[in-house]
């Protein structure tokens, strides 16, 4: 996934639910308000497991410093498992949760040896979206949300990490359902969303859902695209 140039011209529309606005004119209109976002391969596949298992329920602030220190502390993937999961909670410890992430992470680059023989994701590379979507889901402490995120970043695959902000705002224009949940929607977004404009569509609506269609006082009034929004007015 390049990420650099949108490929938008051309493309072919996919079906959308009833009153729901086109994805592909949508994201064409948040992309004049925010630019075409760029992709960047930010880490290796395992790294970006690891990093997001410390996110969950942590700020970026906290959870990036835990990572790095985490790496320098115990370089090798080997070492992290050899020093167990009480070891390695001490030193995730500013992540917050740090026991349960120590178990996590230790679990999960286990299991991780044992389906491959080394710590690595690659067999995922060549794996079908959903396939990769369930068996990372069977590694301890990952969701929807987290396995998402490493197919996205860590192999730049047509997946939608769904945060609060593209839950939001997907509800309220009506792509998902009024009662559909953020892991629910991971699944209901691909099926209107093109693969090629899934990290497009994550990026664009984190960007409005942050600036302009917030979840108390949704600034409808400067909203692009407010005029196919079902929601518009909200409060």
């Amino acid at each position: 996934m390049a990420g650099q140039k949108s490929p938008l011209r051309n493309g072919k529309g996919t079906r959308q639910a009833s009153g729901a606005p086109d994805v592909r004119a949508l994201v064409k209109t948040l992309e004049t308000q925010y630019g075409w976002p760029r992709y960047v391969n930010r880490f290796d596949p395992v790294d970006e497991l690891i990093c997001c298992i410390l996110s969950q329920h942590s700020a970026d602030a906290n959870s990036f410093p835990a990572f790095t220190l985490l790496r320098s502390t115990l370089p090798e993937w080997e070492d992290v498992v050899q020093a167990g999961p009480e070891r390695v909670a001490e030193i995730v410890k500013g992540a917050g949760l740090a026991n349960q992430k120590g178990k996590f992470i230790v679990g999960s680059l286990k299991a991780l040896n044992e389906a491959f023989g080394d710590y690595t994701l690659d067999p995922l590379r060549v794996m079908p979206v959903p396939q990769a979507m369930v068996w990372l889901q069977t590694l301890p402490g990952v969701g929807p949300k987290t396995a998402a995120i490493v197919l996205c970043f860590g192999f730049g695959k047509g997946v939608i990490p769904v945060d609060t902000h593209v839950h939001r705002v997907s509800m309220r224009l009506g792509l998902i359902g009024p009662k559909t949940t953020a892991n629910q929607a991971h699944d209901d977004l691909l099926k209107v969303v093109p693969a090629e404009l899934a990290f497009a569509y994550h990026s664009l609506l984190i960007q409005h859902g942050r600036m302009v269609c917030r979840a108390p006082r949704p600034r409808c009034a400067e909203c692009v695209v407010a005029a196919p929004c079902p929601r518009q007015g909200v409060g």
